[in-house]
């Protein structure tokens, strides 16, 4: 990483936000959902972040979540993201083709507990 982007990367808004969306990455990179998730709730929470970046971490938020079988949080972080002002159309359909994915993947789920 250069020096300037490095020093971009701690002082402004959009890069500290981006600095945590990294982390959260690298993290899920190496199947650290968990961490994951930290890391990108505190992108989320970050003050001033960037309309983009927050979608970004909201919807990677979401994969991680599922990853540990937490799907009705994901669930939730993308519907999140469908009310979200200034997201194009396409990021919102995105969002909502995962979400039904989730939906009727814990659908077939719990016909198959049920054994129906």
């Amino acid at each position: 990483m250069s020096l300037m982007r490095w020093i971009r990367s701690r002082l402004t808004h959009r890069g500290k936000a981006l600095s945590l969306y990294r982390t959260g990455m690298a993290k899920a990179n190496k199947r650290d959902y968990v961490g994951a998730i930290a890391a990108y709730s505190a992108a989320i929470r970050a003050a001033d972040i960037p309309i983009d970046v927050k979608a970004m971490a909201i919807y990677n938020r979401s994969l991680a979540y599922t990853a540990i079988h937490e799907d009705e949080k994901a669930a939730d972080d993308l519907a999140a993201m469908l009310i979200m002002p200034g997201l194009s159309e396409s990021i919102k359909t995105k969002a909502r083709q995962r979400r039904e994915r989730i939906k009727r993947r814990d659908k077939e789920m719990d016909r198959s507990v049920d054994g129906g």
